[in-house]
């Protein structure tokens, strides 16, 4: 067995003891199922036990709580990983939530490209997280007519495409 082998292993575990000790004091026990994905360790809660209004709380107006507990999960998890390089990266999903957010923001790169292309116009998409702008920048990476930058501060922090000069 390899150390990476190992250490993705304790990257799972220590991820999914950290969520449920957060839950647990936040009075939602919860179990949370752990998986490794090509891009990130998914810690994903279980909401078999939980209401309708408790994950309506953990996700949050917007995604808002889903995003904050998913930012603290990564920045507690990596505190003493002081090489970016090393940085374990973690996504907290629930019900779904990250799968349907995910088609959302390539329908607004898909409207958002499509939109520049027909009027040559700059776009700006508002309302985005830091993670949510950073996949839009990716998704539109590849066009080579079009180019993507932020602008403005959090929390009006804005993503904006336009035709590539």
């Amino acid at each position: 067995m390899s150390d990476s082998y190992i250490d993705q292993d304790q990257g799972l575990d220590e991820g999914q003891q950290w969520l449920e000790k957060l839950l647990n004091l936040a009075k939602i026990p919860a179990k949370v199922i752990a998986q490794q994905q090509e891009d990130s360790y998914w810690l994903i809660i279980d909401e078999t036990n939980l209401t309708p209004e408790q994950v309506s709380i953990l996700v949050g107006v917007d995604g808002k709580v889903i995003d904050a507990i998913q930012y603290l999960t990564n920045t507690i998890l990596n505190i003493n990983n002081h090489n970016s390089e090393e940085h374990l990266a973690y996504t907290v999903e629930i019900s779904g939530y990250r799968a349907r957010r995910q088609e959302e923001l390539l329908l607004m790169a898909e409207y958002a490209a499509k939109k520049v292309r027909l009027t040559g116009q700059e776009y700006e998409l508002t309302s985005l997280s830091s993670t949510e702008r950073r996949q839009i920048h990716t998704m539109l990476k590849d066009c080579e007519d079009l180019e993507t930058y932020s602008h403005g501060q959090e929390p009006d922090r804005r993503l904006v495409v336009k035709i590539r000069n």
